[in-house]
């Protein structure tokens, strides 16, 4: 029998409580256990980026953290982004520019580009390479992503 641990955190913004499994991931939790499954599960090795979350206003790989590690932290996943039923305006973006095509890599895509514009409000198409660099697309819809950011970027200063 799997010793439970018991682990609190804010995701989304709300607290929650629940006991874990030792080896269950950060990525397991969001996904079996609170039903977030915005958060894709792909290459489990912190390789695609697809599971890109923030927890404590950092982006981790969330296969590669323990949940026992996000005890006490604050996660948002790309469905804590969304305000009242609404998109984010870096979501919408993302639509609007057609950097959508399977979906599979976009909420760990959007989730980096969320955390470079909160720390570069004006990024170059070379920094956006760099802060996307660690998440993969498959349908290489990168020139449409970074589109996406730069749209937020210019749409911000209206």
């Amino acid at each position: 029998m799997t010793a439970m641990i018991p682990i609190q955190m804010t995701v989304n913004g709300r607290l929650r409580a629940i006991e874990v499994a030792a080896h269950h991931t950060l990525l397991d939790v969001l996904r079996d256990d609170l039903q977030l499954t915005g958060t894709k599960e792909c290459c489990l090795v912190g390789e695609c980026g697809a599971c890109t979350v923030s927890m404590d206003g950092r982006i981790v790989d969330s296969c590669l953290v323990l949940a026992v590690e996000a005890d006490g932290t604050a996660v948002t996943t790309v469905e804590g982004l969304a305000v009242d039923g609404r998109l984010d305006p870096l979501q919408e973006a993302f639509l609007d520019k057609g950097g959508v095509q399977c979906g599979f890599c976009i909420p760990g895509q959007v989730m980096a580009a969320h955390d470079l514009l909160t720390r570069n409000p004006h990024p170059t198409v070379e920094e956006i390479q760099e802060g996307l660099a660690g998440n993969l697309c498959r349908c290489a819809c990168y020139e449409q992503i970074t589109e996406a950011v730069l749209a937020t970027a210019a749409e911000a200063d209206r």
